[in-house]
């Protein structure tokens, strides 16, 4: 979502919240910044599909009439009741591991919305505190350029349309799964007629809308873990030695065994299968310093490449 229009969606929620009464739509274009320029026909559909957001994003939009002798003069509100977060109580346990989710995302898009529900917990009295488990945190990039634009459609169960290595997929989405250092769409190939999974950095640009949110329905027999196995190399050939700083990279400790070598201070040294370069480069690079590559020397070239031109502005 465009910086542009989260304002215009979030000045729209601001108008609906704060008035008791229903609000017309020439009340609404008048006061909400955004809708001013826009010709009429422009004005009916963007309200109408930014009313359709707010809905798909929970805000319960209500449509009604203040006058009950005119009940086709149609208005909107959002009941505070209706809207405000109940009465939580968490432990301080549980406080911490919500915490700890938000600092998982790095995507911009990603971290708009956990602001936002962290806010909204501070609000109803919860006070989340990420640092008592910052050590355990796993780190998720989203930098692939379809992202935002295919994670939306997949929330919003709404088909979409993308180029995939040169051909143009429709496709609806069912679900989506990080995968060392990769993330992968599972959905239905409308052309195909079947299920297919699809790496998002093959994804040659961001999606387009080829359908209305909620106009299918995700089967109950998905099963994202079976599709993934399908997809997984029969082995995991490679070897990479690594330097991992002491407490972090937790995912890559998982499958990890220890070995002797010469590291930095603070720092132990791990050897990690790895079954394609690619993906393990994206997953090394996500840990930032906290890994380094010791061996083989082209792993470690490849990473330091992405890591300078990430540096540089150079990569997504």
């Amino acid at each position: 979502m465009t910086q542009h229009k989260s304002e215009r969606i979030m000045n729209l929620a601001i108008c609906l919240l704060m008035s008791r009464r229903y609000v017309d739509k020439a009340r609404i274009r008048e006061v909400v910044e955004g809708y001013h320029d826009l010709s009429d026909a422009a004005f009916e559909r963007t309200f109408e599909r930014d009313k359709d957001e707010l809905r798909g994003l929970g805000v319960p939009v209500e449509t009604g009439s203040n006058d009950v002798f005119f009940p086709d003069e149609v208005g909107y509100r959002v009941r505070r009741e209706d809207f405000e977060l109940a009465a939580i109580e968490f432990t301080p346990a549980e406080a911490a591991a919500l915490g700890l989710a938000a600092t998982v995302w790095e995507s911009a898009t990603q971290a708009d919305q956990t602001i936002s529900a962290l806010a909204k917990l501070r609000a109803a009295g919860v006070d989340p505190d990420p640092s008592r488990l910052t050590s355990l945190a796993p780190t998720i990039g989203a930098r692939e350029p379809a992202f935002a634009s295919i994670w939306a459609a997949y929330v919003e169960h709404a088909p979409i349309s993308f180029s995939y290595k040169g051909e143009n997929r429709r496709v609806e989405p069912w679900a989506m799964t990080s995968r060392r250092g990769a993330w992968y769409l599972l959905g239905r190939d409308r052309d195909k007629g079947e299920a297919r999974m699809f790496k998002l950095s093959r994804v040659d640009a961001p999606g387009n809308r080829i359908g209305k949110p909620g106009s299918y329905q995700i089967p109950d027999s998905v099963d994202l873990d079976a599709a993934w196995a399908r997809l997984e190399p029969a082995s995991s050939d490679e070897l990479a030695s690594l330097a991992v700083r002491v407490g972090r990279a937790n995912d890559l400790r998982r499958r990890a065994r220890p070995v002797g070598g010469e590291v930095p201070a603070g720092y132990e040294a791990l050897q990690v299968s790895y079954a394609r370069e690619g993906d393990f480069v994206g997953e090394v690079c996500a840990h930032g310093a906290d890994v380094i590559v010791l061996a083989p020397a082209e792993l470690r070239r490849a990473v330091i490449a992405q890591l300078t031109a990430v540096a540089g502005g150079g990569a997504q």
